[in-house]
């Protein structure tokens, strides 16, 4: 983005003495890049004097007459009040913790206050104002004046001076990155104009012009960098064998439902991507309970059908048991080779189990993190289906991808993502999306109950447990901690078994119990032996029992939103009606109450997801291990949706038409996120 000089320290401004180096680095600013990258966060408008009569309008910038100086208060809240007054009226200055004002505005002097004013005890007063005497006339500045995050001894004075220094040195000899044409196009500002204009504008919407250059130019590189990748991937060349869906066919015939219009879609873009001479590469998103298992199982059912093999990952061993217990049913009385294939596999099953996968005995090999173990080997992996995608790191994902030659990819996720991110995180995979849930499925009721109202839920649990319903109770922690006031699930599970709900039978299950008690406790679950489940969010993917019709998620404020979402999708999954109760304390934030609000509201997947991004931001609604820590230092995914699509038309239009225009001066403004797909080392 910048010249040479510009990755230099700030050590070489002017004015950059020990203290101030050691308050920019606590910002993040080391370099001179650094410090033009640190945009304000706000603005004050002095190009206009506002009369303290208009102070009802905005801030007032006026010049006034110190009329008098007074006292009140007694003892350290002793302070000063310094009365004030230009042509149009007369106001109260209150000089918290700074005395030191009855010097530097005497009675008398002429002064230039800016400030937020408001009406109160019979006066227009301010406590947050900026005060400095002047001689002669006060005259409207030409530039609006930046507002900076700071830190510690550092003030907007300072770092305006360092920033106006840095550009009187650089901007001027900044050289644009974009394509000419295109920026010609678009109607941007150069490099150097849009730098000068966000740190010292003329006008709000001169603000507004330099980001969306600056933003749209960060996008741009960002997009261009998922193009290459894209260009890459396409060029390594497939020979596909014949493949008329026979098998997958003969499944659909096999099934008792059927398939909906979105699986059907779907499905046929898989396929579609499947013929084509180089590897697909898909994210199939849907929520909770809209299919997605079953369209991946007969895509697998095309690589089995052309001689290949096919490997589903899950990140949990319940959930890829499922799985395997599902797909088992369906495909073994077509032919098909199935194996089931975790780290739990006894030293005695497994030398002729990886032996089966190496000369291709097995045809759809379902499991867990152990599909990628080093000692794993496939003959022909022709498919790697990863569910839940956002559980695995990258690295994990990369490792069972590597495990065929150039196999086609397919991720899944019941987390609804939303558009900015599809094109972001996942800008170089196609994204297939399952909107509608099967047809009989009923939107689950959720209720928010304050933790004063808890018995009030156990009644209604109660009610539906007599009409042969069962109940999952979910918790935040395992066990009891000195450090959190929390119920968690062990205790619970005893309380609630003996003192709540002691005519039926309740179990427990959290991630701490060993795999064969979780099999079991699933298993006594879903036969019905159980009526209550209390659990961690171990049940929140893979856990499918149609008769489970009450879900109830204590201290629903510390869960993520997704997380609840995922958690309400296991019931209601069946022929009668879900209820989720969300129970919440009276300590509730605001963040906590918007998230609780926005479950309350919507059973939409993707609606919630667009609000958690709201909400949360793109990093931590995704997570830095799973995707990638999305750093950008000027868009906002939250905002800059449109933004991003025309960065995103534009950076693959010239790829497709000339790469060479593509190629920037100097350093991308952004480096291209590649950890968040596995063909980032491709």
């Amino acid at each position: 983005m910048f010249l040479r000089e510009l990755t230099q320290d700030v050590t070489i401004l002017k004015g950059t003495g020990p203290s101030t180096i050691r308050a920019l680095a606590n910002l993040g600013i080391r370099t001179v890049a650094d410090l033009l990258l640190h945009l304000p966060r706000d603005y004050e408008d002095r190009t206009q004097l506002v009369p303290i009569s208009r102070f009802s309008e905005g801030k007032v910038y006026t010049a006034a007459r110190v009329v008098s100086h007074d006292w009140f208060g007694f003892g350290r809240m002793r302070t000063l009040k310094i009365i004030i007054a230009d042509e149009s009226s007369e106001a109260a200055l209150l000089c918290f913790n700074r005395p030191f004002l009855e010097q530097s505005a005497p009675v008398g002097a002429t002064v230039q206050v800016y400030g937020k004013f408001q009406f109160k005890y019979g006066e227009i007063q301010s406590s947050s104002f900026e005060i400095k005497r002047i001689i002669g006339r006060l005259s409207p500045e030409a530039e609006l004046s930046p507002i900076y995050p700071l830190t510690e001894k550092l003030n907007q004075a300072a770092l305006r001076k360092l920033v106006s220094i840095a550009l009187d040195k650089f901007a001027s000899h900044l050289e644009d990155e974009l394509p000419a044409k295109l920026r010609e196009a678009r109607g941007f500002l150069s490099k150097s104009e849009a730098i000068r204009e966000i740190h010292f504008p003329s006008s709000l919407e001169h603000v507004e012009r330099a980001r969306t250059t600056l933003a749209y130019e960060e996008l741009f590189y960002f997009q261009l960098g998922i193009a290459l990748r894209v260009q890459s991937r396409r060029a390594k060349t497939i020979e596909r064998g014949p493949c008329p869906g026979m098998l997958a066919a003969r499944l659909r015939e096999r099934l008792s439902y059927t398939l909906t219009a979105d699986q059907v879609s779907v499905l046929a873009q898989i396929v579609e991507d499947m013929r084509k001479p180089y590897p697909m590469a898909r994210l199939m998103q849907g929520d909770v309970g809209s299919g997605k298992t079953i369209v991946a199982l007969l895509a697998a059912l095309y690589a089995v059908e052309r001689g290949g093999q096919a490997a589903i990952m899950a990140p949990t061993e319940l959930l890829a048991r499922q799985h395997a217990t599902i797909a088992a049913h369906l495909v073994e009385p077509l032919g098909v080779r199935l194996a089931f294939v975790t780290g739990a596999v006894s030293s005695a099953v497994r030398p002729p189990l990886l032996a089966a996968l190496r000369c291709g005995d097995i045809d759809i090999a379902i499991g867990t993190h152990a599909l990628f173990s080093e000692d794993v080997a496939y003959k022909n992996l022709e498919l790697v289906v990863i569910d839940e995608q956002q559980r695995f790191g990258v690295l994990q994902r990369i490792a069972l991808y590597r495990k065929g030659r150039v196999p086609d990819f397919l991720m899944m996720t019941a987390t609804p993502i939303p558009r900015s991110l599809a094109l972001t995180f996942f800008g170089d995979l196609q994204v297939s999306t399952i909107e509608h849930l099967p047809p009989g499925r009923k939107p689950v009721v959720t209720h928010l109950a304050r933790e004063d109202r808890r018995a009030s839920v156990y009644d209604f649990a109660r009610q539906r447990l007599a009409e042969g319903r069962q109940a999952y109770f979910v918790y935040p922690v395992i066990s009891g901690s000195d450090k959190h006031d929390l119920r968690d699930a062990e205790s619970m599970a005893a309380h609630l078994a003996k003192e709540v709900f002691s005519e039926y039978k309740v179990g427990l299950l959290h991630s701490r119990l060993s795999d064969e008690t979780k099999m079991e406790v699933m298993a006594r679950f879903a036969s019905g032996e159980l009526s209550i489940l209390v659990a961690t969010t171990v049940v929140e993917v893979g856990v499918d029992v149609p008769n489970a019709t009450v879900m109830v998620v204590e201290h629903a404020e510390r869960f993520g939103l997704s997380a609840l979402h995922q958690l309400r999708g296991r019931i209601g999954r069946g022929a009668h009606q879900g209820y989720c109760f969300l129970v919440y304390s009276k300590e509730l934030s605001e963040e906590g109450r918007d998230r609780l609000k926005a479950l309350y509201t919507t059973n939409d997947g993707f609606a919630i997801a667009e609000e958690d991004l709201k909400i949360r931001g793109p990093g931590e609604m995704l997570g830095i291990e799973q995707s990638g820590d999305l750093r950008l230092a000027i868009a906002d995914m939250r905002k800059d949706f449109e933004l991003l699509k025309l960065a995103r038309h534009d950076a693959f239009g010239i790829i497709e038409s000339d790469p060479a225009l593509a190629t920037p001066g100097h350093a991308v403004i952004a480096q291209v996120l590649t950890r968040a797909n596995p063909f980032s080392e491709s």
